[in-house]
C-alpha cells in the first residue's frame, strides 16, 4: 500500500526500502544505534515495514510485529533529523494505524522518550504503552 502527502510517501512495500538509508536511520537512535545490518534485514523481512520518502529518497521507517488478527507491536519508528517537525511522524503513525491487515489489532509499543508522542494516539501509559482495541 501506499500513501500520498504533498511530495511525500508511506509505503509498506519492503522491495522499496533502501537498507543502507534505514540503517544509517537507526544508527541514531539510542534503541538501534549497534544494530547490525543483517539483524535490520532480518527484522524487516519477518514484520510489516514502512518506509517514509520525500522525492524518492527514504526519509523514515517503522516496523510492525503482528499475527495481523489481534496483536501489532509497533517497533523502529524513526524520521531524519532533517525532516522532523514536518508532522512525518504523525502521519506514518496514522498510515500503520488504517493498514488494512493490523487496524482492528490491538497496538503496543514501548519508549523511554516518546511517551507524549504516542498519547496523541491514545496510547496508555504502562509497562508498555498500549492502544486499545478498535471493534470492526
Amino acid at each position: 500500500m501506499e500513501w500520498y502527502k504533498e511530495e511525500f510517501v508511506v509505503s509498506d512495500n519492503k522491495e522499496r526500502l533502501n537498507i543502507e538509508d534505514v540503517s544509517k536511520l537507526l544508527s541514531t537512535t539510542y534503541w538501534a544505534s549497534n544494530r547490525e545490518v543483517e539483524t535490520i534485514e532480518k527484522s524487516i523481512n519477518n514484520s510489516l515495514s514502512f518506509g517514509v520518502y520525500h522525492n524518492g529518497i527514504q526519509v523514515g521507517f517503522a516496523r510492525v510485529v503482528t499475527d495481523k488478527a489481534v496483536f501489532s507491536w509497533i517497533l523502529d519508528v524513526v524520521i531524519n533529523d532533517n525532516y522532523r517537525g514536518k508532522g512525518l511522524g504523525k502521519w506514518l503513525m496514522e498510515c500503520i494505524f488504517e493498514h488494512p491487515e493490523i487496524k482492528f489489532t490491538a497496538f503496543a509499543l514501548a519508549t523511554s522518550d516518546a511517551h507524549d508522542f504516542y498519547k496523541k494516539f491514545d496510547f496508555k501509559d504502562n509497562a508498555c504503552m498500549t492502544k486499545p482495541l478498535l471493534s470492526k
